[in-house]
């Protein structure tokens, strides 16, 4: 496979960024810099090194998480809050987190050493479905769900949810279905404010073709075959690097 392909499956950066470091002379391969992009290597018989370490690309693993409210998605708080990982067991220390939940969502929560696979999930391209349900403060009647449907403009541009129904009524307000396929910072609040109302609570059921179903707040489990293949069929029509992701 080319290199950047190897760095990307190892979770060292994306093929992007792999070509920066390339090009900057910090890959080696065999004891020799690897600056030609083009350039391949057997992930059984060469030794890759960035910076010195040599990197190897373990077996694609993904797990799906419970996030927890109050959990920061983020490797670590310097302020001292509860990290995701710090719900996780050691192991996953290598796993990285495939897009983002604000502190106050919960639900599902994708991690992987896959690179590459999760660079082409994220990338607007793939259009890759998420769905939540949301609990509003105050009762949502028939013109709220046409509002999101049809779309607001949001100060990073127009927004919108694929579908959307009412699910019921609790005391404090309604309980909505939402599903979209962007994952914007705070979308769905955003989305639900230009509507009119403010969340009580939020939840992440799906991403992509996996579901959170019953697993508990804080706990994980490992993706079945199934949902890997059908993971990477969902990415199948993207393209290119997510920068930062």
């Amino acid at each position: 496979m080319r290199i950047q392909r190897f760095l990307s499956r190892a979770g060292i950066a994306s093929r992007r960024e792999a070509e920066t470091l390339m090009l900057e002379g910090r890959v080696s391969v065999n004891g020799a810099p690897a600056t030609t992009l083009g350039a391949r290597v057997d992930p059984e018989r060469d030794v890759v090194e960035v910076d010195g370490r040599r990197i190897r690309a373990d077996a694609a693993r993904w797990i799906a998480f419970n996030k927890p409210v109050g959990t920061l998605v983020t490797r670590a708080d310097p302020h001292g809050g509860r990290t995701v990982y710090d719900c996780l067991r050691a192991e996953h220390a290598v796993l990285r987190y495939v897009g983002r939940l604000d502190r106050e969502t919960e639900g599902l929560l994708l991690f992987t050493n896959d690179g590459e696979l999760a660079h082409r999930l994220l990338h607007p391209s793939s259009g890759v479905e998420r769905e939540y349900r949301v609990g509003l403060r105050g009762r949502a009647g028939p013109d709220v769900v046409r509002t999101v449907t049809s779309g607001v403009e949001l100060d990073d541009g127009l927004a919108r949810a694929l579908r959307a129904g009412h699910l019921g009524d609790e005391p404090e307000g309604s309980v909505l279905q939402l599903v979209l396929s962007e994952g914007r910072k705070r979308e769905v609040r955003r989305l639900m404010s230009a509507a009119g109302h403010s969340v009580r609570w939020l939840r992440r059921e799906r991403f992509g073709p996996v579901r959170l179903g019953s697993l508990p707040a804080a706990a994980w489990r490992e993706l079945t075959p199934g949902e890997l293949a059908a993971l990477r069929r969902a990415a199948g029509g993207a393209g290119g690097d997510v920068p930062g992701a």
